[in-house]
């Protein structure tokens, strides 16, 4: 990788230190993300629920409650209308658990991936009210939904929309929108997830029907329930992790192994996180997220919902069983993917020439050929679409796409949009609709846009380092300061670092029971730490060729905890050979 190391002000770092404390290193990676005024460092280090803007104040939300506490008044019949990733499926919980606490006659509908599509449809919209539904209520969806709102008033049912989704230029006519983001509004934080608007809204619901802030034990129970739930949500959706998303995640992260519910705790034993001192965000990110969002992937999103949900211990673990199983044939899937597309990769392109991959297939599950995409574009560092098509050849392929190296894919999109049916998304991930016919011609014109936005440069990674330190500087106190700057995601990464001149105090050795990993211990000015690098077990044989080798090792510092033992720990992202040995 390009490294690109950090710089900041000397003197600044140094009047960070002396005024509120935090060591060097700290002040440094603060200063980096532009925390440098001791109140903002306070407020950054010191995360209070109290700083959460009043749910009313979320724009739409005194619309909404009116009509939601009618409906509930007049025991009319109450739909949830969900998405189907773990975003969706949190935030359907959400409102769904806090609707049923209120005594709503409530139900909830979450779509299927590859029948039903993304958002409302008219044809769900029409089953619903045949089912009785008389008031509909979205999550995570609905803010570009014109027609479908349309329909909805023709039929009768009152629609309020929930959403963080950009809208296009005509918002839809419903009861109430509720989004951080209306035209007009000055509402602070424009950041929130589905499940984040949805516990917004959720609040706002209980405190109108208290007739105070201050809520009895069950609406609390149930708050604490909800941004747990948001936490899971918030961090899947990688939305920014600052401002209200930081603090909903802060506390949430610490209210999950308590107020998570049953199948959460059954989904964490699955995960084998469940015995876990204190969850991370990554934690969330890598082990239970995947497991919720397999559930929609594989089109049994509902599954997910009513992990979350459920209060019945032996009904969660089944549950939390069969999800962990779906995980695992998503992860089949997506391995059986990767290979056919890098087969053909190896075979027909050349990711150092072409500017951008477009790869397609007939039969590749739809639920995954996202994460495929994503996958790819971070292995060649070019933007890469996936498309998949059925048997049915007057059946245009659905394609998912991600974004590298900065290219904006939604621009280069409507560039080629004269190739495809319809694409949506923005500038990192989008989904596109294409006729088998013109993916070749689509993936010309998508590797010359890219080229021409990119200058026609060869694709190269770049490591964005904090800033440099010594080895001696990495103590327990230090990095234990670094964790206060958690919890670490989208606009607030774990903090990466690197040390020069560093030397292997042991001989590198593989870890794992594939032995897919590299453990060693590094040494400098006689500090000595152990290095782990996950999925590196390859760099072995380059690090054991000169034993004697100075070298640069990029890494995020970590508290590994085992046996009740606290150690400082390296887990490194890459390394480089410095052009003098000792």
């Amino acid at each position: 990788m390009r490294w690109k190391i950090g710089t900041y002000d000397a003197e600044l770092v140094r009047q960070m230190c002396q005024t509120t404390g935090v060591a060097p290193v700290i002040a440094q990676v603060l200063a980096r993300r532009e925390v440098t005024h001791p109140a903002q460092v306070e407020s950054f280090l010191e995360t209070r629920l109290t700083s959460l803007q009043p749910p009313m104040s979320l724009p739409g939300v005194s619309r909404a409650i009116p009509i939601i506490l009618e409906a509930i008044e007049n025991r009319e019949k109450i739909f949830i209308y969900g998405d189907y990733d773990c975003d969706g499926i949190t935030a359907t919980a959400i409102m769904f658990d806090g609707l049923r606490l209120l005594g709503a006659d409530v139900s909830y509908f979450v779509p299927n991936r590859v029948d039903d599509g993304y958002g409302l449809s008219c044809d769900q919209l029409q089953k619903l009210k045949a089912r009785g539904a008389n008031l509909v209520i979205t999550v995570d969806c609905g803010i570009a939904s014109v027609a479908e709102a349309k329909l909805a008033a023709e039929l009768g049912l009152r629609l309020i929309i929930t959403d963080h989704h950009h809208f296009g230029h005509e918002l839809p006519e419903a009861a109430a929108l509720v989004h951080p983001r209306l035209p007009g509004s000055d509402y602070p934080f424009r950041e929130l997830c589905g499940a984040g608007v949805a516990f917004k809204l959720a609040w706002a619901l209980c405190q109108a029907r208290a007739g105070s802030e201050k809520l009895p034990e069950p609406m609390r129970n149930f708050l604490f329930r909800a941004i747990a739930w948001a936490t899971i949500g918030t961090i899947a959706d990688v939305v920014p992790l600052l401002g209200e998303n930081r603090i909903l995640v802060h506390h949430g992260l610490k209210l999950l192994p308590q107020y998570g519910g049953l199948g959460f705790q059954s989904l964490a034993k699955e995960a084998k996180v469940h015995d876990k001192r204190t969850l991370a965000a990554e934690d969330i990110a890598f082990f239970i997220a995947p497991r919720i969002n397999a559930s929609g992937r594989l089109c049994q999103a509902q599954l997910g919902v009513e992990l979350l949900i459920s209060d019945s211990p032996a009904k969660a673990e089944e549950l939390a069983a069969y999800i962990h199983n779906l995980n695992r044939s998503r992860d089949s899937l997506e391995r059986g993917i990767i290979k056919e597309a890098q087969k053909q990769i190896d075979d027909k392109f050349d990711p150092s020439q072409d500017g951008g991959l477009v790869l397609a297939s007939r039969g590749w599950h739809q639920g995954v050929i996202g994460i495929v995409a994503g996958r790819l574009a971070e292995k060649y560092h070019v933007p890469t679409v996936v498309i998949s098509f059925d048997d049915n050849s007057e059946r245009p392929g659905t394609g998912s796409a991600r974004s590298a190296g900065g290219i904006d894919l939604y621009q280069v999109l409507g560039q080629c949009q004269t190739h495809l049916v319809g694409f949506g998304g923005h500038s990192a991930a989008a989904g596109v609709k294409i006729h088998f016919d013109q993916v070749d011609s689509f993936r010309q014109a998508f590797c010359e846009a890219v080229s021409e936005i990119n200058g026609n440069l060869s694709p190269e990674a770049e490591l964005e380092i904090d800033v440099e330190a010594a080895l001696c500087q990495l103590n327990l106190d230090t990095v234990t300061q670094l964790e206060r700057l958690a919890p670490f995601g989208n606009s607030n990464p774990r903090p990466v670092l690197c040390a020069t001149g560093v030397r292997l105090a042991a001989a590198p050795k593989t870890m794992g029971s594939d032995g897919r990993h590299l453990d060693l211990r590094v040494e400098q000015d006689n500090v000595q730490l152990r290095a782990v690098a996950f999925g590196k077990a390859e760099w072995v044989t380059e690090l054991s060729a000169a034993p004697n080798q100075l070298y640069d090792f990029a890494f995020k510092p970590v508290i590994n905890e085992f046996r009740g033992a606290k150690n400082v720990e390296l887990q490194l992202i890459d390394f480089r050979p410095q052009r003098t040995a000792s």
